[in-house]
């Protein structure tokens, strides 16, 4: 009698903590007691399995995590009024459990929306733009890299090789020379070993277990559940705390090396405010979220414009012949290139567009009730803002599922913004990063393409489109030939 009446307890707790009573809330899959939806979802292919929910249940559809309630915002017009007209109510984040292991609340990426967050990206972008972000310096500091980037590639002297890790040591070491002062070595075995770091905790951050640490934390609490789930986190902290405590040694207040530097000021302005962002944790995590925000999209990026140029050999080159016209074969392009190359820039947005690597973007939350195309969205309700769809949107583009560098272009060949073109997100936060991930893009390629012409190997067969999707979408590991122009 007594098991009876507790599992019946435990049913009535359960449907009131689960049930909607409000009226216009987006509809969705049915849930079972006290598990939700979880038992359903596809972790490992988010994006599929909301695509499917879409076409049952419409642009705008909920899910329920045990108790945690999700709505997925699909569709430009939707999504544009999700994180733009609605920006003050949407622009939370939601409560990561597994971060609270590690002491760790208030990085910029991951903060509440409100003052604090405000002042430390504010802080960020200031400081970035005071080490060159949007200047020709730093443009400068680009091309230098890609130099050395393409002398890595003649190395190979025309054999097949995978790109992979010689993009992501390039890339990185443009946002380490702004972040930590000073670029590695394509061969320097700490350096290989920390970028090695950042793929293994995008992988992780798939595991089963973590979606459900973080929607029952409880689990956190598991005697080395953390630790396990992040060892990699782990050794990557560990990297950066040593390169902030070398910083520590030798900081001058009066000298500006890098962000570590100024962050470390703002430190000492602010030292005996137990509130404050401007902490030894948050210098942490915000190198972290900007080494991530640098390298990891960008890199992938890239990694998808070679393998396109090489399945499109027609579109290579054409890109080439524009870059023979506007550069020539021993300048070194600039931003200034950009706006006398139409075909080239729409290349360059359509790898993006799609490429598609961020379907979901990061989650957001709702800091108060809202409503999106009519549906009433309560406060605290976790949002995924299907980027996916934006970018894929069929009244849009006039060939959304092919590569088509005519998506960039009007009838004469000039080149077109579009609204709808949204791989960094939008509204409050849109991606730290966007500005130097545009430069790195159409100069990194740019160069690529002015000393080399990419094939697939003769002996291999043609490369597929397939991507791994793991936080973000990757081309499958492929290999390419460079051949010297």
């Amino acid at each position: 009698m007594l098991a009876l009446f507790f599992t019946v307890f435990a049913l009535l707790f359960d449907f009131m903590k689960r049930r909607r009573s409000w009226s216009r809330y987006p509809p969705g899959p049915t849930s079972l007691p006290f598990f939700g939806n979880i038992l359903q979802v596809d972790f490992k292919n988010l994006s599929e399995y909301c695509a499917r929910l879409r076409k049952r249940h419409g642009d705008i559809f909920s899910l329920q995590l045990c108790w945690d309630n999700l709505v997925f915002i699909n569709g430009f017009e939707n999504v544009k009024e999700g994180l733009i007209t609605r920006s003050d109510d949407t622009s939370d984040r939601p409560h990561f459990a597994i971060n609270d292991s590690y002491g760790y609340k208030k990085n910029c990426e991951g903060a509440k929306y409100g003052q604090s967050w405000r002042d430390v990206k504010r802080f960020s972008l200031s400081t970035l733009r005071d080490f060159g972000l949007g200047k020709k310096s730093l443009a400068e500091r680009v091309t230098e890299e890609a130099g050395f980037l393409c002398s890595a590639f003649k190395s190979k002297e025309g054999r097949p090789f995978d790109p992979h890790f010689m993009i992501n040591n390039a890339v990185s070491n443009v946002i380490c020379s702004i972040t930590f002062g000073d670029r590695f070595e394509y061969d320097d075995k700490k350096f290989m070993k920390v970028l090695s770091l950042f793929e293994d905790l995008f992988k992780a951050t798939t595991e089963l277990i973590l979606q459900l640490a973080n929607v029952i934390p409880v689990l956190v609490h598991i005697p080395g559940m953390a630790r396990k789930t992040f060892k990699a986190r782990d050794d990557l902290f560990d990297f950066l705390r040593g390169i902030i405590a070398e910083h520590k040694e030798s900081w001058d207040p009066n000298l500006k090396r890098d962000f570590i530097d100024v962050f470390l000021e703002e430190m000492e302005k602010v030292k005996g405010d137990p509130n404050s962002c401007f902490n030894e944790n948050n210098l942490l995590l915000t190198v972290g979220d900007l080494f991530t925000a640098g390298t990891e999209t960008t890199s992938t990026t890239l990694r998808f414009g070679l393998l396109y140029m090489i399945l499109y050999p027609d579109i290579q080159r054409r890109v080439q012949k524009e870059i023979d016209q506007v550069i020539g074969r021993e300048r070194k392009p600039t931003m200034d290139d950009r706006a006398k190359m139409p075909y080239t820039n729409a290349v360059v947005h359509e790898i993006q567009r799609y490429a598609d690597i961020a379907p979901l973007s990061v989650p957001h939350k709702t800091s108060r009730d809202t409503e999106i195309n009519g549906f009433f969205i309560p406060k605290a309700t976790t949002l995924f803002f299907s980027l996916s769809s934006v970018l894929k949107d069929e009244s849009i583009w006039a060939t959304p599922y092919q590569f088509y560098p005519e998506n960039f272009l009007d009838a004469d060949g000039h080149f077109i913004k579009r609204d709808a073109f949204i791989p960094f997100s939008a509204g409050r936060r849109i991606c730290l990063g966007e500005q130097l991930a545009k430069m790195e893009l159409f100069l990194f390629f740019t160069t690529f393409l002015q000393q080399f012409t990419f094939f697939i190997p003769r002996d291999q067969p043609r490369p597929k489109e397939e991507t791994i999707e793991v936080t973000i979408k990757s081309p499958k590991p492929y290999q390419l030939c460079a051949e010297v122009r």
